[in-house]
């Protein structure tokens, strides 16, 4: 199997280089403004005292589906990024959830979340989650972030500046949010913080792969999403780069798994299949690597042994969905070559 990157993306205040490829063109700047091509989304270039400094593509390089502007005061000591990204399974809530559990562990003990709901985006009340932490790095930074949901694409923006200069960083931030345009402001989802409750009990047990050929039929995870319904966390995944939650619907023997590995859109899922037992997937940015069949939810050590490539009966993805910026859904074997 296909080994992931499993760390979680890096410090808020360090910025990824753009790819080089150019084979669709992510951004289209104008005099005062900066237009995501594929996502119909626009943010002004100069906005609540930050100005657009780069832009590019973060992945996929020439795919336009991983994109990101750095924005910076004038002095630069006040650093923001819209990413506008395409991952395979687009979840605001869960992406707040783990860009949560990122700050908390980049940052230290001492950040202290202080907001965390729903907020606005574009002018349309209830169709983004904002989220505000203070005393990060032993109480130097202020960062904030925020996220959105729009059709196929997920938006982030993330602010971090000093301490004592926390009202400009929230400043950036709700500017940034007000000045979001759609193309089509119909694609917005609502959006609410992720709810949990107990789970249901499980047994813990291994499951047996039943057939490694993979389930390619299009299939809607049955979980909500967007914070739409509450989730619990049925297990913990243990591996040797970190530590993951699986992710159920509250209430709901036997229905989908999720489990998020990083903030930057990359989860496994097990969800019942139509011809019987569980298909597993692993969903990233501009791609689905689709698996064989289980016959009931694998446990949590198998899950971690899959993650890490160690599981003997997952081998590798039996083929391969290629999302394009345009909506195209590609499927190929996994030994063939992306177009």
């Amino acid at each position: 199997m296909r080994r992931f990157a499993l760390p979680l993306l890096p410090a808020l205040l360090a910025f990824s280089a753009p790819a080089m490829a150019q084979d669709v063109e992510a951004w289209t700047p104008t005099d005062t403004a900066l237009r995501a091509n594929a996502a119909g989304i626009t943010l002004p270039q100069t906005i609540a005292g930050l100005s657009l400094s780069k832009s590019g593509e973060l992945s996929n390089g020439g795919k336009g589906v991983d994109n990101y502007a750095q924005y910076l005061s004038e002095d630069g000591a006040i650093q923001a990024t819209l990413y506008v990204y395409m991952p395979s399974y687009a979840d605001a809530a869960l992406a707040a959830y783990m860009t949560d559990k990122a700050v908390m562990e980049r940052f230290g003990t001492k950040t202290r979340r202080t907001a965390y709901a729903g907020a606005a985006a574009g002018g349309r009340q209830g169709t983004a989650i904002r989220a505000v932490y203070d005393d990060a790095a032993d109480g130097a930074l202020t960062t904030g972030a925020a996220f959105v949901h729009a059709g196929r694409w997920m938006v982030k923006l993330r602010v971090t500046g000093p301490s004592e200069r926390r009202k400009e960083v929230l400043a950036g931030l709700d500017g940034m949010l007000a000045a979001l345009r759609f193309d089509d402001p119909q694609s917005l989802h609502a959006a609410a913080p992720a709810e949990f409750a107990p789970c249901p009990v499980t047994d813990g047990a291994d499951a047996r792969l039943t057939s490694a050929a993979p389930v390619t039929e299009t299939a809607t995870l049955s979980v909500p999403h967007d914070g739409a319904g509450r989730l619990c966390v049925r297990g913990a995944v243990e591996t040797a780069e970190g530590h993951y939650d699986m992710l159920q619907q509250a209430g709901v023997q036997g229905g989908a798994i999720l489990v998020p590995v990083d903030d930057a859109g990359t989860l496994l899922a097990v969800d019942p299949a139509g011809k019987g037992g569980y298909r597993l997937s692993i969903h990233s940015v501009g791609q689905t690597d689709l698996y064989g069949l289980y016959d009931k939810i694998p446990s949590p050590r198998q899950i971690a042994a899959i993650l890490e490539g160690k599981d003997p009966q997952t081998a590798q993805a039996g083929a391969i969905a290629d999302h394009a910026a345009n909506g195209t859904v590609t499927l190929r074997t996994a030994s063939a070559k992306a177009r």
